[in-house]
């Protein structure tokens, strides 16, 4: 079953841009195989496009963090938080329907309070020369893990009223 089979594109649009405002986070909701399900990306910070504008970047950082968040997530069928290999928190909630796994929401592009961007590792990654890294990581804002877990929490909570049959 498909999430858009459930909730129209615009409804899950509507959705990410409620988590983004909420939180401050880039968020998206992803399909099973960790593919985006609407075109809505709202950049929270300078650095993340940076990253994935380079293949080795959306390959080896971006894609493996959600990927094994992901996984987390739907092994435990609970939110799971962690960071990223640049050092920014990444956050994964599970879409079940009954036993079906079918889908995530995720949000990152955040640092946690005591984070700091892994400058050396994304360098080493992509290529991107360390001062560019760290002027590209100025401004970066932080979340608290309680405001990180209450936002897990509200998006369980959404994902409930909203895939939940009207009574």
């Amino acid at each position: 079953m498909k999430l858009t089979d459930i909730y129209p594109i615009e409804k899950w649009m509507a959705f990410e841009k409620s988590i983004h405002d909420k939180s401050g986070m880039d968020a998206n909701v992803f399909n099973p195989q960790g593919i985006r399900v609407t075109e809505y990306k709202e950049w929270v910070n300078r650095l993340c496009p940076a990253i994935k504008a380079i293949d080795k970047g959306q390959s080896y950082i971006c894609a493996v963090a959600h990927m094994n968040i992901a996984a987390q997530a739907m092994q435990t069928r609970m939110p799971a938080i962690e960071e990223c290999d640049a050092g920014l928190i990444k956050m994964v909630v599970p879409i079940f329907i009954g036993d079906e796994f079918a889908g995530a929401v995720g949000a990152c592009g955040l640092l946690s309070e005591d984070g700091e961007v892994d400058a050396f590792l994304i360098n080493k990654t992509t290529d991107i020369n360390e001062d560019v890294i760290q002027d590209l990581s100025e401004g970066i804002g932080t979340i608290s893990r309680l405001k990180t877990e209450a936002l897990a929490e509200y998006i369980q909570q959404e994902l409930h009223n909203m895939l939940s049959p009207p009574a």
